[in-house]
């Protein structure tokens, strides 16, 4: 099929090469000139696993061709998929659907009267209607849209694209939702589990998603609390409870919180959408979830001053900016949280991490950013664990306590043995320990 991918972002580009992987001829839009040079050339505007493999086939096969605007051929295809941004808004906890209306309105003139508008990108409920609407504005016919929101885990990206857990159409037509089906007709032969629904439901599966996930994370968190005042290991307690497959282990590691462009995101988006029609108990627990969160890296200020006192002038290095292990996305990331805080405390704050620096440098540009572990622990006071990257396992304790000042280490991310540390004369605390 030719189909058109707007906006190269971390979906829309995962989604625009996994698509020509599978046969499919792409017209990949992106607004920014800059990003779609650095595309031809074959590089990759920002770090995800095996997709720079995925998209170096796209290019090599001719399945994929990169446009600042829509082509001429854009009129052709068969299949439109809206993957723009929907930061939050400025105005509050509501996101911003400016991007997907703009994109629509764009591709218009572009679309034939059997081509379908297929929108992944998450958005409030209403937005397909209101897209939907527009289209039949702009072009004075009928156009079909197909909402279909992505479940991407960044890191795990292509593989998720490629396999999903599930597809959710949301439409009001079964032509459209026919045509969808042929589109992806590859991966669900894979056994890939389809689900069909209305508008409505298919923007809310999304949020409700993420919403439930942050909850899951924050439980456990705040059962941590209660471990760290009674002796508690919240390890064990997490791993018991994962063994109930009512349960389940995955999204129950306690540390410092959720983080990234979607969980904090959707959680606030999906407690707005609860204030506004009315049902006061998720909204109100969406806001304990969102206070616990925040509640955890004030709590690393506390363990902090518990090991270095006041901390003017401490040199304090935070290893992780990435939200978390395998990207370079620091959006609403924990660990530049808690360097902020360390900061505004009147710290020296050093960070470390294997992909996000470039990122900290050109959006932080207040703090001091490092490529090696060792040259953030050089006379470092206090030393934070703050994103899971497994090369922090492999530092040796022996040697690093030859580099900082002062052995006292944070683990705000449970990465390495806690034991072996203290072994060698650190004075080591964890979240979720007493």
């Amino acid at each position: 099929m030719l189909i058109s991918v707007i906006g190269l972002g971390r979906l829309g580009l995962v989604h625009a090469a996994v698509m020509a992987k599978y046969g499919h001829h792409v017209l990949a839009v992106e607004s920014s000139s800059a990003r779609v040079d650095l595309l031809k050339r074959g590089e990759l505007p920002f770090y995800e696993p095996n997709l720079d493999l995925v998209l170096l086939e796209a290019i090599e096969s001719g399945r994929i061709t990169f446009h600042n605007e829509h082509p001429e051929e854009s009129k052709q295809a068969q299949l439109h998929f809206i993957c723009v941004g929907t930061p939050q808004s400025a105005q509050g906890e509501q996101a911003d659907t400016s991007y997907v209306f703009d994109a629509a309105s764009k591709l218009a003139q572009f679309m034939s009267p059997k081509s379908v508008v297929v929108g992944k990108s998450t958005v409030p409920i209403g937005t397909a209607r209101g897209v939907s609407d527009l289209l039949e504005n702009l072009t004075g016919s009928k156009r079909h849209v197909v909402w279909n929101p992505e479940f991407l885990r960044e890191g795990h990206a292509v593989a998720d694209t490629m396999r999903p857990d599930r597809i959710v159409l949301g439409s009001e037509s079964k032509d459209a939702e026919a045509l969808v089906l042929e589109g992806y007709k590859q991966i669900i032969d894979l056994g890939v589990p389809v689900v069909s629904c209305d508008f409505q439901t298919a923007e809310l599966v999304k949020v409700s998603a993420n919403a439930f996930l942050a909850t899951k994370i924050s439980f456990i968190n705040a059962v941590a609390e209660v471990a760290e005042n009674t002796g508690a290991n919240t390890e064990l307690i997490a791993e018991a409870l994962g063994l109930d497959d009512r349960i389940g282990r995955k999204f129950l590691n306690n540390g410092l919180g959720y983080g990234g462009g979607c969980l904090p995101k959707d959680s606030r988006s999906m407690k707005h959408i609860a204030e506004q029609v009315g049902a006061p108990g998720l909204a109100n627990l969406l806001s304990s979830v969102e206070a616990i969160n925040v509640g955890r890296k004030e709590r690393i200020l506390e363990l902090a001053k518990q090991q270095v006192g006041d901390l003017t002038g401490k040199r304090v290095a935070v290893l992780g900016a990435a939200f978390k292990p395998n990207t370079d996305d620091i959006r609403d990331s924990p660990a530049i949280d808690i360097a902020q805080r360390f900061h505004h405390a009147g710290a020296s704050v050093v960070i470390q991490d294997e992909m996000a620096i470039e990122n900290v440098v050109r959006e932080l540009p207040h703090f001091d950013a490092v490529v090696s572990p060792d040259e953030a622990l050089a006379q470092a006071d206090l030393v934070v664990i703050a994103t899971e990257w497994r090369s922090y396992a492999q530092i040796d304790p022996s040697e690093a306590g030859k580099l900082v000042s002062h052995k006292n280490l944070i683990l705000a991310r449970k990465v390495v043995d806690e034991k072996l540390w203290q072994g060698h004369g650190w004075n080591v605390k964890a979240l979720g320990r007493s």
